[in-house]
């Protein structure tokens, strides 16, 4: 589908998403099932007037894990051969295929990466709610999405930066107005972004030649 038009690859992958989904359904059934705690324990941040403020040994860990994930890949895109490719090809990928890149290479291990980086985002998801089901990735998948695309698509700090955002606002809007309604707050926000700003707030415009 490389070069069909550019939804191809988006609706494929929804698509697919979708087919695992069911195929999960049936072979293991539509019940949640308990996924067990496997760090315990934690620690009280502060306390005022009966308030505390509890830090758990799994939110330091999802944290430090995170933030060595992103200096790891922004390093490696920075400093690296492959990372240089892949900046290339996301270019002008005829030319880096002149210029002696493996187009198909860097390709395939760009996706490798992602799934990878899936992978770890789905058991830290999995450890912190300690709930499996079929429909679990679903949700979280739309709104990486919505966090990539708020923060700028093509920039790691981006997609970090809109993660956090997109935290905040479920956190607040269920704090202050309704936990019903928090995924409709970040849905509004991405099309509020779409509309006003569409290369997110760290996003580079594109700038065609001619």
């Amino acid at each position: 589908m490389r070069g069909s038009f550019r939804l191809a690859p988006l609706i494929s992958a929804i698509g697919v998403s979708i087919l695992l989904q069911n195929y999960v359904q049936l072979a293991q059934g539509a019940r949640p099932k308990p996924g067990g705690q496997i760090v315990e324990g934690g620690f009280n941040l502060f306390s005022a007037d009966g308030f505390d403020v509890r830090v758990t040994w799994l939110q330091i860990i999802i944290v430090v894990v995170t933030v060595a994930l992103m200096a790891g890949f922004s390093w490696l895109i920075a400093a690296t051969p492959l990372g240089r490719q892949q900046r290339a090809c996301e270019q002008d990928m005829k030319m880096a295929s002149l210029l002696g890149v493996d187009v198909d290479r860097t390709i395939s291990l760009t996706f490798v990466m992602g799934a990878a980086l899936a992978a770890v985002a789905g058991m830290m998801f999995l450890m912190y709610y300690g709930i499996i089901d079929f429909f679990i990735g679903f949700l979280a998948g739309i709104k990486a999405f919505t966090a990539a695309v708020l923060g700028g698509i093509g920039s790691l700090a981006g997609a970090m930066l809109g993660g956090l955002l997109i935290g905040l606002i479920e956190v607040f809007w269920a704090g202050y107005f309704s936990s019903e309604y928090k995924d409709v707050a970040v849905f509004a926000i991405l099309v509020l972004v779409l509309i006003f700003r569409p290369t997110g707030l760290l996003g580079k415009p594109e700038i065609e030649k001619v």
